[in-house]
C-alpha cells in the first residue's frame, strides 16, 4: 500500500479562522511550537455528521493551552463551529478531526511570550485505528520502555505535543518486534495507559482501570465508565501493579482513535475477550453512531 503523504493531500484546512487548500497549511521552519513542543492538540471523530462529545474536547484544548502559558484567541463556541465547518467543507460526515494551537515563529529561544497563537483544524477519513478481525481476537502490546512522567516534572494534565515523544518511541520499538502497541508504566511503577489509549481490566464482573493521576483522563475512558456503570457494572479507579494484571481474565483499551479494542496479550500477560469487553465495545460503537442498543 502506497503512502499518501499529509502535506500532499486534496481538500481544505481551517487556519488562523479562514479556509486555505490543503497543500497551502504551512508554518516556518523556525516555529517554536517545532522547536520546543509549545503546542496542544485535540484527536475527534465525526460519526454520521456529528462530532461526538465536542465541546468537551474543546474545551480541553483550552485548557490545555492555558497550562502550557498560552491563550487561544478565538471562543470554544468558534472552534466548535470551526471544527464542524471543516468537515462539511471537506464533505466528510464520517472522519476523524484534528485541532492544533501552536506558538509561531516570532520568538525562537525558550522565553516566547510575544509569539503569536496559531490554530488550524484539519479532517480526514480514517477508519477503524485497528483492523476489526484483530480487534475481535484482541491485539498484543509489549512493555514500554519509558514510563508516564512525574506531575511535579512534566504537566500532565495537558494534551501537549512534547508529552507524545516518549509515545511515538514506544510505539515504534513495539511495531518493530511485532506489537500493535506499548503499555506504559507510570513513574512509580503502576500500570498507566497504552501509547494513546487507555486500559480497562476485568476480573470476576468487575472493571478495573488505572486512577489517571499522572496521564489524560481521557473523554472516551470517561465515556466507558458511564455506560458500564449503566449497565450495572461496577467500576474501580485505582493504581495497579503489573504483577497484577496475572489476574485478570479480559483488557481492552479506549480512545477517541482506538474506540474500544480488545487486548490479549501484554508482554508475559494474556487475557481472552470476552462478554464484557465485547459488549462494551459494541455499546460505545452503537452510541457515538447514536443507535439503539440491544441487550444481550
Amino acid at each position: 500500500m502506497s503512502l499518501v503523504p499529509f502535506d500532499d493531500r486534496d481538500g481544505w484546512i481551517w487556519l488562523d479562522g479562514q479556509f486555505v487548500p490543503w497543500r497551502e497549511a504551512k508554518v516556518h521552519v523556525l516555529t517554536h511550537g517545532l522547536h520546543y513542543a509549545s503546542s496542544v492538540f485535540e484527536g475527534e471523530r465525526m460519526y454520521g455528521g456529528e462530532i461526538f462529545k465536542l465541546t468537551e474536547h474543546t474545551e480541553r484544548l483550552f485548557k490545555s493551552a492555558e497550562i502550557l502559558d498560552f491563550e487561544i484567541p478565538y471562543t470554544v463556541a468558534e472552534i466548535d463551529e470551526a471544527c464542524k465547518a471543516t468537515a462539511a467543507k471537506n464533505g466528510l460526515s464520517d472522519c476523524y478531526v484534528r485541532p492544533i494551537a501552536w506558538r509561531g515563529s516570532e520568538m525562537i529561544g525558550v522565553s516566547a511570550q510575544q509569539t503569536k497563537i496559531h490554530v488550524a483544524i484539519a479532517v480526514w477519513d480514517w477508519p477503524s485505528y485497528f483492523d476489526p478481525a484483530l480487534k475481535a481476537k484482541g491485539i498484543r502490546l509489549t512493555w514500554a520502555k519509558y514510563n508516564r512522567p512525574d506531575p511535579k516534572t512534566a504537566p500532565v494534565a495537558a494534551k501537549a505535543a512534547g508529552l507524545y515523544m516518549i509515545c511515538t518511541i514506544s510505539k515504534h520499538a513495539a511495531e518493530k518486534d511485532g506489537y500493535t502497541d506499548a503499555m506504559m508504566l507510570d513513574y512509580r511503577g503502576y500500570v498507566a495507559e497504552a501509547t494513546g489509549a487507555n486500559v480497562f481490566f476485568v476480573k470476576d464482573g468487575v472493571l478495573h482501570t488505572p486512577k489517571p493521576d499522572c496521564f489524560l483522563d481521557g473523554i472516551t475512558r470517561r465515556t466507558v465508565i458511564e455506560i458500564a456503570k449503566g449497565q450495572g457494572v461496577e467500576v474501580v479507579e485505582r493504581h495497579i501493579e503489573k504483577e497484577e494484571l496475572a489476574g485478570f481474565s479480559e483488557c481492552f483499551i479506549v480512545g477517541t482513535a482506538a474506540e474500544v479494542t480488545p487486548v490479549a496479550e501484554i508482554g508475559e500477560f494474556t487475557f481472552t475477550p470476552g462478554k464484557l469487553s465485547l459488549g462494551l465495545m459494541d455499546a460505545y460503537a452503537a452510541l457515538v453512531r447514536r443507535e439503539e442498543v440491544v441487550p444481550a
